[in-house]
């Protein structure tokens, strides 16, 4: 069986380039083409029976994605599956399951059973699950936990292979070090072991398993910075250019490929990162967490994260992670769940309409409609969060139902179309 990759080069539209076409209301073979180049991927496994196929990458929509997972200290499936529900709920466009606690294979196929999404997966936290420390984990382990993945019908998955031991200099130049869960347990496997990264080593090996059920390769950014000091580093750059090297190899084995990002950036540094990757890794789609602009906003990083990701989907990124008020606190809950997907939902829009994609304004307008006429039905229906809207507009309504508490009989509309009308 072909790959999406593997069928746009040979010229061939799949079921899944159709359905997305109409979802983007683009061309097919337009959309055909940018496949082929690898500036577009359709993360669908052939094992996920049940799947809404969405496209990521040049000239669609920005996509969402939202984590969810268990922890050691709270894993149960039902709590899961309530969060992939809300995620679905609040219009994410893919789930990552990242549990760590509990029975985590049967999380993940529970999830992958009752998502209509994409779910993707990092296997190396499975792996170091398994085991007291990472190091006692021999490469075998770290392929085999990737094959598990993949045969249970995970869409995309991220391996961190590009991080080498030729970084470990530049890393401990560092404020904060390594801040990826996955890059950090990698970096302690090779520094035990004196080894080369087994991901690296093993690249080959893990696309002939993703080739063989079309599983898209997100490559990890294992360096990606913690802090705005540690932004666009040595570091990080030595590892985006082997990752540029990584997205050739794949794309030769027709591999779908994204490319993970940053992490923590100031604002005046989120276009030259964006430029970087698109020139490293040859116009592959860009998956960015955040990026968050400031180091001090905790409680409030699904804010600073939606700032950083509505100027980088402006300049080019591709797919936004969510970030929620817990980053850098704790598990997030349901609510905080809902909240952080809405907040990247309204990052990745405002960044549509200032791309200027074809009918992303066309939501805006009709809000602006709605509001001209004081229909507030309409208005509370094309709420990006219509039940908080009506929550808000019941509590502080006015005597006038027309209007609302904050102008009440000063209503600019009121008063400039009577002013008009007498005109």
């Amino acid at each position: 069986m072909m790959t999406q990759l593997g069928m746009a080069r040979n010229n061939e539209i799949s079921n899944e380039m159709k359905i997305v076409s109409d979802k983007e209301k683009t061309d097919v073979n337009n959309l055909l083409k940018k496949i082929s180049q690898g500036r577009i991927v359709i993360p669908a496994s052939k094992l996920h029976k049940n799947l809404s196929p969405i496209g990521i990458g040049e000239g669609l929509s920005v996509k969402i994605n939202a984590n969810i997972g268990s922890s050691p200290d709270k894993a149960d499936i039902n709590h899961e599956l309530e969060k992939l529900r809300i995620c679905i709920d609040a219009k994410a466009d893919t789930v990552m399951d990242l549990s760590t606690g509990g029975d985590i294979d049967a999380i993940r196929r529970e999830i992958i059973k009752n998502s209509n999404i994409p779910v993707g997966t990092v296997p190396v936290y499975q792996a170091a699950c398994t085991v007291d420390d990472v190091v006692e984990l021999d490469e075998k382990d770290f392929i085999n936990g990737i094959k598990k993945h993949i045969e249970d019908g995970v869409d995309f998955i991220t391996i961190h292979a590009g991080l080498l031991r030729n970084s470990i200099p530049f890393i401990k130049k560092r404020m904060m070090g390594v801040v990826s869960r996955g890059g950090a347990l990698i970096l302690k496997w090779m520094i035990h072991h004196n080894k080369e990264n087994p991901l690296y080593e093993n690249f080959n090996d893990i696309l002939d398993m993703a080739k063989r059920y079309d599983v898209t390769l997100s490559l990890g950014d294992g360096l990606r910075p913690g802090c705005l000091k540690d932004a666009t580093d040595k570091a990080q750059i030595s590892e985006l250019k082997v990752i540029g090297d990584l997205t050739l190899k794949a794309w030769k084995k027709d591999v779908q490929v994204m490319v993970e990002g940053p992490g923590h950036i100031p604002l005046h540094q989120i276009e030259k990162n964006i430029r970087l990757e698109k020139e490293i890794c040859h116009g592959a789609p860009f998956y960015v967490l955040g990026p968050i602009v400031t180091d001090i906003a905790p409680g409030y990083d699904h804010i600073t994260s939606a700032i950083g990701g509505c100027l980088a989907a402006y300049y080019g990124a591709n797919f936004l992670c969510y970030v929620t008020q817990a980053e850098h606190l704790g598990l997030p809950n349901v609510e905080e769940v809902k909240e952080g997907v809405i907040a990247s939902r309204i990052a990745a829009h405002a960044a549509d309409v200032a791309r200027g994609l074809d009918g992303a304004i066309d939501w805006d307008n009709k809000m602006s409609r709605a509001r001209s006429e004081l229909d507030w039905k309409k208005m509370l229906e094309l709420s990006i969060n219509p039940g908080l809207a009506r929550d808000i507009r019941e509590r502080c309504k006015d005597a006038d139902e027309e209007v609302c508490s904050m102008c009440g009989r000063f209503c600019s509309i009121k008063t400039s179309k009577c002013a008009i009308n007498e005109n």
